[in-house]
C-alpha cells in the first residue's frame, strides 16, 4: 500500500484513494464530500459513459427516435440533436444502454445482445480504471489537486482477480492509490435488495456468473428466452450477485488494501473525518499484523 501507517496518511501532502464495494453504500457520497474540500473527483462509471461508451449509448437513443416519424424526420434533416447527459449522480444512460434481457415486449434484448453490451461495459471499465493514474497526473499539473479520489464502479470485483499477484489493473491501481473496501453487513444486503426490487436497474455481470444464472432462471421458471420478463430475471439474479461478489470485495480488500465499515463511512461529514477514519483503519491494520 502506499500508505504504510496512520502517520504516513496524516503527514501525505497528497492524498490518493480508491473507494470499492457494493453500489448504495457510500461511495459516491464521500466522493462528493471530499470533491467540496477541493479533491479531485474522479467518476469511474462516468468515465465510461462518456469516453467509452457515449456514441454507443447515444446511438441507442436515435435508434429509439427513429421508431417515431416526427422524430425520425427531425434527425434525417439534422434538426435536432440527441446525447446523452450523464452525471456523476445521475447513470442512468449508461444502465438503460446496458439493458436487461428477455421479451422485447417488454423493453428485453435477446441474450446475446445483452451479452455483447456486457462485454463491452467490461473493456470500457478495465481502460477506464487504468486511465486513473493519467488522470491524477492531470488532476495535479492542470489543475492543482493534491488530493485524488477514485470513485469506481461496484462491478470492479468481477473485472479484476483479487488473488492474482500480478493483475494488471489491481497492479496498477495499488501504486497510485489506498485502495479501501466500504463493507457492509448482512442487514445493508437485505436493504439494498429492497430498493432494487422497487426499481431494478441493469448491472454488469462477470460471464461466467451470468451464463449460469440465465441457465438456472429458464430451468426454474420453464419460460423461453424471448418470454422472460426481463424486471423478474434481474431482481431474482440480484440478491445472487452480491453473495456472489462480497468475498471477492474481501479478497480486495485483505489482498490490495484497507477495509471500513459501511456504517463508519455513514458518520463522515467531513474530509477530516474522513482522514481521521482511514488512520484509525490503518493503525488497526499496523497493530494485527505480525
Amino acid at each position: 500500500m502506499i500508505y504504510s501507517t496512520a502517520e504516513d496518511w496524516l503527514k501525505a501532502t497528497e492524498k490518493r484513494v480508491l473507494l470499492f464495494g457494493m453500489s448504495g453504500l457510500g461511495k459516491t457520497r464521500i466522493s462528493a464530500l471530499l470533491r467540496a474540500s477541493g479533491w479531485f473527483h474522479y467518476s469511474v462509471d462516468y468515465r465510461i459513459g462518456t469516453r467509452y461508451l457515449g456514441e454507443d449509448i447515444a446511438d441507442n437513443f436515435k435508434r429509439e427516435a427513429m421508431k417515431v416519424p416526427l422524430l425520425r424526420e427531425l434527425l434525417l434533416s439534422d434538426s435536432v440533436h440527441i446525447r446523452s447527459n450523464i452525471t456523476f449522480d445521475n447513470l442512468a444512460p449508461l444502465a438503460t444502454w446496458l439493458g436487461k434481457p428477455g421479451d422485447p415486449r417488454k423493453g428485453g434484448l435477446p441474450f446475446d445482445d445483452y451479452r455483447e453490451r456486457q462485454d463491452m461495459h467490461r473493456d470500457a471499465e478495465i481502460a477506464a480504471m487504468l486511465d486513473t493514474p493519467r488522470f491524477i497526473a492531470r488532476a495535479q499539473e492542470i489543475y492543482g489537486y493534491a488530493n485524488f479520489v477514485c470513485d469506481t464502479s461496484g462491478s470492479i470485483c468481477e473485472v479484476v482477480d483479487p488473488s492474482d499477484p500480478a493483475d494488471p489493473v489491481l497492479n496498477t491501481l495499488s501504486k497510485h492509490l489506498l485502495m479501501i473496501w466500504i463493507a457492509g453487513t448482512e442487514a445493508h444486503t437485505a436493504d439494498l435488495v429492497r430498493r432494487f426490487d422497487r426499481a431494478p436497474k441493469p448491472m454488469y455481470y462477470h460471464p461466467d456468473f451470468l451464463n449460469d444464472a440465465w441457465r438456472a432462471y429458464l430451468a426454474e421458471t420453464g419460460l423461453a428466452p424471448d418470454a422472460v420478463d426481463p424486471d423478474a430475471f434481474i431482481r431474482w439474479t440480484y440478491a445472487r450477485a452480491l453473495a456472489h461478489r462480497q468475498p471477492l470485495y474481501q479478497a480486495m480488500a485483505e489482498n490490495w488494501g484497507l477495509t471500513v465499515a459501511a456504517a463508519d463511512i455513514a458518520r463522515v461529514e467531513s474530509a477530516q473525518d474522513f482522514n481521521d477514519l482511514v488512520a484509525r483503519t490503518l493503525d488497526k491494520r499496523a497493530s494485527v499484523q505480525p
